[in-house]
């Protein structure tokens, strides 16, 4: 018995086959690669505190706006998002999940060994996702956010405009360097990305 372990876990081991030239992964980024972003950030972190933390949302927010939250799980495949991006000649991926975008991105740039250049306000997010985890006191964009993917790929504004056409919002939310910074802007304001923590939603009781 452990304290750390307070909520029911589901522990799953899959194996799959894919030839080692068609096989993409974290590392792979050049510079001058672009960066996408598919869904939204927060996407699963949303729908969870939607659904257990409902009793308090209804003090605050309509039923129609915390169902719209809860509905957030639909999105959680990625399948489809891993498919366009590597048809499109994506260099690489990485699925967004514990850590947020935030530590994603310093995943993804770490593999490469380089730095990356991100606009905060490309950053696709949703209403709910921003008013639900300012009730909280915790940071979206370092939320959970499974159903969402970073993707490497030269041309990144063609890659955004074939994934809407098939359904799935995406955005160019920054670029990689020959350096080591991890820089975040948001306006004129500039601050470095820092080494993934616990994420966010961990933090609530």
């Amino acid at each position: 018995v452990s304290k750390a372990v307070n909520q029911p876990l589901v522990t799953i081991t899959g194996v799959g086959k894919i030839k080692r030239k068609e096989l993409l992964t974290t590392k792979g980024l050049e510079p001058g690669d672009e960066l996408v972003m598919t869904k939204w950030a927060g996407l699963e972190g949303t729908a969870i505190l939607a659904t257990e933390k409902e009793e308090q949302l209804t003090e605050k927010y309509t039923k129609d706006f915390i169902a719209n939250a809860k509905e957030f799980i639909a999105h959680i495949s990625v399948v489809k998002d891993a498919r366009i991006a590597k048809e499109a000649g994506a260099c690489c991926m990485h699925d967004v999940t514990e850590g947020g975008v935030y530590g994603a991105l310093w995943e993804m740039a770490s593999a490469s060994d380089l730095g990356v250049e991100v606009e905060l306000r490309k950053i696709p997010i949703r209403q709910e996702t921003i008013e639900i985890c300012e009730r909280f006191d915790i940071n979206p964009y370092k939320c959970l956010s499974q159903g969402s993917i970073l993707i490497g790929i030269r041309g990144g504004e063609a890659l955004v405009q074939e994934l809407r056409q098939k359904g799935i919002p995406a955005a160019v939310i920054g670029q990689t360097n020959d350096g080591n910074d991890r820089l975040l802007y948001s306006g004129e304001n500039v601050r470095y990305l820092e080494r993934p923590a616990k994420d966010e939603i961990k933090k609530l009781p």
